[in-house]
């Protein structure tokens, strides 16, 4: 009776034993291993859907489905009257605007002559100034010099010591050269008043040639803007020529001829020729991965056949991460799932299976983890 109690109550122990010993070193012994296997891997290519910029109709369609492709093949052409138009009218205002510019250069050249002229005309006007004002000093000292002696005739002639004749004489000299410094005065006045048109006149076209270098700036200006204009109308017109940034394979087409697309509608897929792999190992097995690490490569699609590759990069996240609503493990109830980091492997370029894989293949990879015997501290650890 005792046998038959205590037997079961071992092995009950022993079992538990075995079970709480696995559970608290599954991890490292998962982790600890140099082989770590995944059938959760799929080849990966990079993909670029290609839209258009630019507003159109679809006048050509370049390529099939899933046709190989070379950098800078024409994939789509739209149709580019519109934008043709748009830059010979660009072109057309930009000729407007350097004619404009011409012109005011020769007007410019008009207006230095005017100012040459009217400096001219201030520096004549200047000097008949300085002949009048040398007239009129001239005659007024004609002028005081008869007066002077008009008074010593006249008190001659009071004392008998002159004759009438030379006193009227005397007279006639005293009242012509004082007609005459009046003239000379008006002649002055005259003079003045030349001088300060030309002053005038002067300043008037020095102000003229101001507003024309203002044109000037202004021309520029316009030519600079419409030089912008067909830099923008040549890039739009660009835009109408969907070309293949990369050699590759295209997938499906989106448009056909005659469909109207507007700017950022997706009208082909190019997937490039380099294919890849993506391994999403559990966290548990990464603890030894390291980048730079070999790689064995089993595609579905061609049992049988092994390819080699190297562990290019490791996600700095896992896949739940990069998900549009990320788990949120801080509210509601708490469940404990192992997560799953990408890896990203690429193949060894001479592979057998160049041309033939295609992105979203199933595979499975076996990584030689390296880091086992990593110190600690080691930035690969």
């Amino acid at each position: 009776m005792t046998k038959r109690v205590i037997l079961p109550i071992v092995t009950l122990c022993i079992a538990a034993l075995i079970f709480f010993t696995v559970k608290n070193n599954w991890t490292s012994w998962e982790g600890g291993s140099t082989e770590q296997q995944t059938d959760d891997a799929y080849l990966r290519a990079d993909m670029t859907p290609l839209s258009t910029r630019v507003s159109g109709t679809v006048r050509r369609v370049n390529v099939n489905d899933y046709q190989t492709v070379q950098p800078g093949q024409m994939l789509v052409q739209l149709d580019d009257e519109d934008y043709r138009a748009t830059l010979g009218e660009a072109q057309a205002a930009l000729e407007g605007a350097k004619a404009q510019l011409a012109d005011n250069q020769a007007a410019k050249l008009v207006e230095d002559a005017k100012i040459q002229s009217s400096e001219a005309l201030v520096s004549q006007a200047t000097s008949a100034v300085d002949a009048a004002k040398a007239a009129v000093a001239s005659a007024q000292a004609d002028v005081l010099r008869t007066s002077q002696e008009r008074a010593r005739q006249e008190a001659l002639l009071s004392s008998k010591a002159t004759t009438r004749q030379q006193m009227e004489s005397t007279i006639a000299d005293a009242d012509r050269f004082t007609g005459m410094s009046a003239s000379r005065q008006a002649d002055l006045d005259r003079a003045n008043a030349s001088l300060a048109s030309s002053r005038s006149l002067l300043e008037a076209d020095r102000r003229q040639r101001q507003a024309l270098n203002t044109h000037d700036a202004e021309y520029k200006a316009q030519i600079q803007a419409k030089e912008a204009a067909i830099t923008v109308a040549n890039v739009n017109l660009g835009y109408t020529r969907i070309s293949a940034p990369t050699a590759g394979s295209v997938g499906e087409r989106h448009v056909l001829e005659g469909q109207l697309v507007a700017p950022g509608v997706q009208i082909i897929d190019l997937v490039k020729g380099d294919v890849w792999v993506q391994a999403n190992f559990k966290e548990t097995q990464l603890t030894n991965i390291r980048k730079g690490d070999t790689a064995d490569i089993t595609v579905d699609t061609f049992p049988g056949v092994t390819l080699h590759g190297k562990v290019e990069e490791i996600a700095p996240a896992s896949g739940s991460q990069f998900a549009l609503l990320p788990p949120d493990n801080a509210t509601g109830n708490y469940t404990k799932v192992v997560q799953r980091i990408p890896v990203k492997i690429l193949l060894d370029p001479d592979h057998p299976l160049k041309d033939r894989l295609r992105p979203g293949f199933s595979a499975v990879v076996t990584v030689h983890a390296s880091g086992k015997g990593s110190r600690k501290g080691d930035p690969q650890s």
